[in-house]
C-alpha cells in the first residue's frame, strides 16, 4: 500500500458511497486510478468487502451479549462454529485465549429472545458445556484499524 492506496480507504471509510470521480478529484489523480487501486485492494483481501453498516437497535436489537463458550473438547471446535454460523443471531465468532475456547457476540430483539438464543439453541450444539455470558450495554465507539 502507498499513500494513494493510504487516502482512498480513509476516504471511503468517511463514506463508502463515495463516487470514485470525487475520490479522484480531491486526490487529484484520475477516476480510472481510483477504480484500479480498489480492485487491486479487494483483490489482495485488504478490504473485504463493501457493504452498508447496520444500526442493530434501530432495526430492533435491542440486547446484545458476548458470550465465552467452554467446550467439552477442543477438538470439536470446527463442528461447533458450524453450528453456530446456523445461528443468525451469533454475528461475531472469536477464538481466544484463557478460560473459553470461543467467544461470541450475540444480538437478540429482547430479553426472552435472548434466553431463547442462549439456552435452546446454543446449549443444545453437541459439545458445548458451558456458556457464560456479559449483557452489553452500549458500543461507546467501533471502528477499523488506524490508517
Amino acid at each position: 500500500m502507498d499513500r494513494y492506496d493510504t487516502k482512498i480507504l480513509k476516504r471511503l471509510e468517511k463514506d463508502g458511497r463515495v463516487a470514485f470521480s470525487t475520490i479522484a478529484a480531491e486526490l487529484g489523480i484520475s477516476n480510472t486510478m481510483v477504480h484500479q487501486r480498489v480492485n487491486k485492494l479487494i483483490d489482495q483481501g485488504i478490504v473485504a468487502g463493501i457493504r452498508p453498516v447496520l444500526d442493530e437497535k434501530k432495526m430492533g436489537f435491542e440486547w446484545g451479549a458476548f458470550t465465552g463458550l467452554t467446550l467439552e473438547k477442543d477438538h470439536d471446535t470446527n463442528r461447533i462454529i458450524e453450528a453456530l454460523k446456523d445461528i443468525p443471531e451469533v454475528s461475531e465468532c472469536y477464538f481466544i485465549t484463557g478460560s473459553y475456547t470461543l467467544y461470541l457476540r450475540i444480538l437478540a430483539k429482547s430479553n426472552e429472545h435472548m434466553r431463547s438464543i442462549l439456552y435452546d439453541k446454543i446449549d443444545n450444539i453437541p459439545g458445548v458445556a458451558k456458556t457464560n455470558s456479559m449483557i452489553e450495554l452500549g458500543c461507546a465507539f467501533k471502528r477499523n484499524v488506524i490508517l
